[in-house]
């Protein structure tokens, strides 16, 4: 770690794009503690903490919500519009072609997903204010200046919030170490950790919570930590051979390589994804007082069996989703034979596309799995320890470790690149 610090130091561009990723990190934090003019924060605060959607969406958005900031909607609206352009990049035409055209594609989708997370966010605010505020507190006790005006200002400030932390993800993956949204999202759950654990050990301190529990939940986080870590690491490596070949007097190739799969390629999208399209019904019937929404609320209400069930099959389905998006078996296949190179035991072309693709399935498979039960974990947690409205549990964990890991094989990749002198030397 002392020795990776003082290459960081020394490589002055590397350090820039740190200190610039902490420095935009440290604003979305400063943002979060802005509050919104002409707003109650104590009544907004009681009014949201009395449903536990609200609680998870203020997880995620680092206590901005409770607070009614100016980052209350976090940067949610920007994943919902991701989710949606991915989901139907392989469905419409249009979008397909886009995709297959490289980076000029990419730009036009990602302006597409700009427009639509500030709709998002537009629609997202104007429900939050209009809707859910007049139904949970009733009066208008939740703005100090009544009437349409003040409201129409709170819905336009929570809007530019959220295309503001949009635009802040964007300034990372340009000029800081990359990762911009999930590392928004990483600081948001961070700043949460302090407080829940200052919880829990009052709960130990009022005999709320034994000392067995206390322990297990340490020793349950840690375990889990070291555990995602083994899986976010683990891959498959698929040998591949060139053979060699004679060109005048020299002699090319015959090296070994290989295909480095991972076990979990989807990293932590599967899990964000699931979360954001839970997250919808519950935040419309949040917003929606009829015995209907409240029948749909009570049935996917976060901690019971059904949205567990739904969390599981969502994240397995993600996961798949995004394997067969991102890995092709069969332009990897066709790749290596136009490089001349060779799975041994299989012949180039479908043959090997064939075994590529078995490969991913039972890695995907495995990788879906473990993402699976570690987003279902805090029913364990909950049935051990007894307690209620525990939101930091398997997909916080989940979520800080393979974003920080992620981000540190980036800054280590960049550190690698600058220890080789290259051809000319001075």
């Amino acid at each position: 770690m002392a020795a990776s610090l003082a290459q960081m130091a020394a490589a002055r561009d590397v350090l820039r794009k740190v200190l610039f990723t902490a420095g935009i990190l440290a604003v979305y934090r400063l943002g979060s503690a802005v509050p919104i003019p002409g707003v109650n924060d104590a009544v907004v605060r009681q009014a949201f903490a009395s449903g536990e959607i609200f609680g998870f969406l203020n997880l995620f958005s680092g206590g901005a919500f409770f607070a009614f900031s100016v980052f209350a909607l976090g940067i949610m609206p920007y994943i919902n519009a991701s989710i949606i352009f991915q989901v139907l990049t392989p469905v419409i035409p249009r979008l397909e072609e886009l995709a297959k055209e490289g980076t000029e594609g990419q730009k036009k989708i990602a302006e597409w997903t700009r427009y639509a997370t500030v709709a998002l966010a537009l629609l997202q605010a104007t429900g939050l204010v209009f809707v859910a505020l007049a139904r949970i507190a009733p009066g208008g006790g939740a703005f100090t200046v009544p009437g349409v005006g003040e409201r129409i200002l709170v819905v336009l400030t929570l809007t530019a919030g959220a295309t503001f932390l949009m635009w802040l993800g964007e300034l990372i993956n340009e000029s800081g170490v990359g990762n911009g949204i999930s590392l928004i999202i990483f600081a948001g759950i961070i700043a949460r950790l302090p407080e829940g654990i200052i919880n829990l050990v009052k709960l130990v301190l009022v005999h709320a919570l034994s000392y067995p529990a206390f322990a297990v939940v340490l020793l349950g986080a840690v375990a889990i930590v070291a555990f995602v870590v083994f899986i976010q690491e683990g891959e498959r490596r698929v040998p591949v051979q060139y053979p060699k070949r004679v060109v005048g007097r020299r002699v090319y190739g015959g090296q070994t390589s290989y295909i480095p799969m991972k076990v979990n390629a989807a990293g932590v999208i599967p899990v964000i994804f699931a979360i954001s399209i839970l997250t919808l019904p519950l935040t419309v019937a949040s917003y929606w007082n009829t015995p209907f929404m409240r029948s749909v609320a009570n049935f996917l209400q976060f901690g019971t069996w059904a949205n567990l069930v739904l969390q599981f099959v969502l994240v397995v389905a993600f996961t798949f989703y995004y394997a067969a998006v991102v890995f092709k078996p069969d332009d990897v296949a066709d790749n290596l034979r136009k490089q001349g190179g060779f799975i041994p035991g299989f012949r180039p072309g479908r043959p090997t596309a064939q075994y590529l693709e078995r490969v991913s399935l039972h890695l995907t498979t495995v990788g879906a799995v473990f993402l699976a039960l570690i987003t279902v974990l805090p029913l364990g947690v909950v049935s051990l320890t007894h307690l209620q409205n525990l939101y930091f549990g398997g997909t916080s964990l989940l979520i800080v470790v393979g974003v920080g890991l992620d981000t540190l094989k980036q800054v280590q990749a960049q550190l690698l690149m600058r220890q080789y002198s290259g051809f000319l030397r001075t």
